[in-house]
């Protein structure tokens, strides 16, 4: 008997739909970023923080995925970000299809920047191309350094990687010189991205890479 590749027709009829999101998002010249990261990194704190001081002349929104609630949607919305939440009721990931359906409460047109803020998990969302110009990875000092060499497939295929909570780090015994080094060992072109939601630490910088982002993708 013959064996069907569930996993691999998923992700064909994932990888379309992505590719006509991403035809979408060029035609509207919107940069496209999709934050994965554990659970309580500080994905949707950043998300906040970054309302902030992206500037008038940029407009953010944001696409946010939970397996349930609709809190962190709520907390962008806050902040003056356009937010659709996504429940995934118990999916580990967020897939091109559900991002479409998302679009319908958050057209990209006319917006600059849209971040998709995955489900916390470092695993499933790195197999779903969502149609985005860049994954961000996100891990927080409090995790500890061991994060890359156990999600290696994460960082392999990010463009940026963000250090979050930076603040503690008086307070913990984090080896962040290995947690870096280990990232740019499986990806050297990764972009390293230092910063504290809280304090504002590092928050230029990301704002920046956002920027050029931005300006990239109106360039085409």
């Amino acid at each position: 008997m013959a064996k069907i590749d569930l996993g691999r027709k998923v992700r064909s009829a994932n990888d379309e739909i992505a590719a006509r999101l991403r035809a979408r998002f060029e035609k509207a010249g919107t940069f496209v970023f999709n934050l994965v990261s554990a659970p309580g990194s500080g994905k949707t704190a950043l998300l906040e923080a970054t309302a902030s001081r992206l500037g008038e002349g940029l407009r953010l929104a944001a696409i946010v995925g939970d397996v349930q609630t609709k809190a962190d949607a709520r907390r962008i919305n806050a902040a003056g970000i356009d937010a659709a939440q996504i429940e995934t009721l118990g999916s580990c990931h967020l897939g091109a299809g559900m991002v479409e359906e998302a679009l319908e409460k958050i057209p990209p047109e006319g917006v600059d920047v849209l971040a998709i803020e995955n489900v916390g998990n470092l695993v499933c969302p790195v197999s779903f191309d969502l149609g985005e110009d860049a994954m961000v990875a996100l891990v927080s000092l409090p995790e500890g350094p061991d994060k890359p060499s156990k999600y290696p497939a994460a960082f392999a295929r990010a463009s940026a990687f963000v250090v979050s909570k930076i603040d503690l780090a008086p307070h913990l015994d984090c080896d962040e010189e290995r947690l870096i080094g280990d990232a740019r060992a499986i990806n050297p072109d990764l972009t390293v991205l230092r910063l504290s939601s809280k304090t504002g630490e590092g928050m230029d910088a990301w704002v920046n890479w956002l920027s050029r982002g931005a300006e990239s993708k109106r360039r085409g």
